[in-house]
């Protein structure tokens, strides 16, 4: 287990049902894994560090395999380690979590409430960051 921060893992950011049911390989290349401990450092563990108690990775890095049989967007930022969905349980949480970050100076690039509120997508890109904020 590869610990990226204190509170996240490189195995948590990787790890699929999906993929292990279809026997996929989801290990990351090495440029993945750049960018995801980017995500880590300057997204997902200061939104912990806010936030004040656990942040579930439910879906890290996705190779393009892994996202197609999920019904990811092709060009979706999983594919790159940029982005993950997370969660803090209810929905009602999830919703003052997403408050909180849309108020906070963390950088992101794109923040999604999906499907009401049932997880968050939160992608960071060390290019530059639309900072940009949807509702699907």
């Amino acid at each position: 287990m590869i610990q990226i921060s204190k509170n996240f893992t490189l195995s948590e950011l990787v790890a699929s049902i999906t993929a292990a049911n279809y026997r996929i390989d989801n290990t990351p290349s090495p440029d993945v894994i750049i960018n995801l401990v980017k995500l880590v450092e300057n997204t997902l563990q200061p939104i912990r560090d806010l936030w004040g108690n656990p942040v579930f990775v439910s879906s890290g890095y996705r190779n393009l395999k892994l996202n197609g049989l999920v019904g990811g967007s092709q060009n979706s930022q999983h594919i790159s380690g940029q982005a993950a969905d997370i969660s803090v349980g209810a929905s009602s949480n999830n919703k003052k979590l997403f408050e909180m970050i849309v108020k906070s100076n963390i950088p992101y690039d794109q923040l999604i409430d999906e499907s009401n509120y049932q997880w968050l997508h939160i992608s960071y890109n060390a290019d530059g960051n639309r900072k940009q904020i949807l509702h699907l």
